[in-house]
């Protein structure tokens, strides 16, 4: 799951939403940086408002994410969209076809969510507004093995640039699908990739229910 998806439930509770974007954020900002449950489950009952809030949030994403990628319907939409991609780059044994059919299933399942509710992703940039991401970084501090200064600075322009939004145009998407290939060392997609997009999206969105009903029970 991603982002949004993450979020949607919670958008009347500021850092708990916030807290469930905090381990997409670190797997940006500092990759260096994990939460283990473990670690988080202790902070659920913190003095602090914020730190429980976030905590919550964490926990809430890492549950979520474990019972997402072991589903039936997200293997198998996984594999779809590695078959679509492989066979759009001609690439038959790279890392990219596999890793993009991963990412691009949770990427489009955002890309479907804001489509059918554009309101609530308004809110929910209207509610990242609301909170102080150093005091988010702080919490993560108390909560990780190893400390991070690059937290905040990420949940800043996350919300500035706001990211989720670009999902929704192909060409922007494409920019967003390179910059995270850039980040994990991969080749740049060509311009024509985009030409998978529109089948894709329809693939993800038919199967949305199925996807989401997995890890709401």
């Amino acid at each position: 799951m991603n982002y949004f998806a993450h979020a949607l439930p919670y958008l009347d509770q500021p850092y708990f939403a916030a807290g469930t974007g905090v381990p997409d954020w670190l797997t940006v900002a500092d990759r260096r940086v994990r939460l283990r449950i473990k670690h988080v489950e202790p902070f659920l009952a913190d003095s602090d408002a914020v730190a429980a809030a976030v905590s919550g949030g964490v926990l809430q994403h890492l549950n979520e994410d474990a019972r997402f990628h072991k589903t039936r319907v997200f293997t198998e939409l996984s594999w779809q969209l590695t078959v679509m991609v492989r066979d759009a780059l001609h690439d038959q044994e790279g890392l990219r076809p596999s890793f993009l059919g991963h990412i691009l299933v949770e990427i489009l399942l955002d890309a479907t969510l804001a489509g059918e509710n554009p309101h609530l992703l308004e809110r929910y940039y209207q509610l990242l507004e609301t909170i102080e991401p150093t005091k988010v970084e702080a919490v993560v501090n108390r909560m990780a093995m190893r400390p991070t200064e690059r937290l905040a600075i990420m949940i800043a322009e996350f919300r500035r640039q706001r990211v989720l939004w670009d999902y929704l145009q192909d060409d922007k998407l494409l920019m967003r699908l390179n910059q995270i290939m850039r980040r994990v060392n991969l080749p740049q997609l060509p311009d024509e990739f985009t030409n998978i997009f529109p089948t894709a999206r329809q693939i993800v969105g038919n199967r949305k229910d199925e996807l989401l009903e997995v890890v709401r029970k």
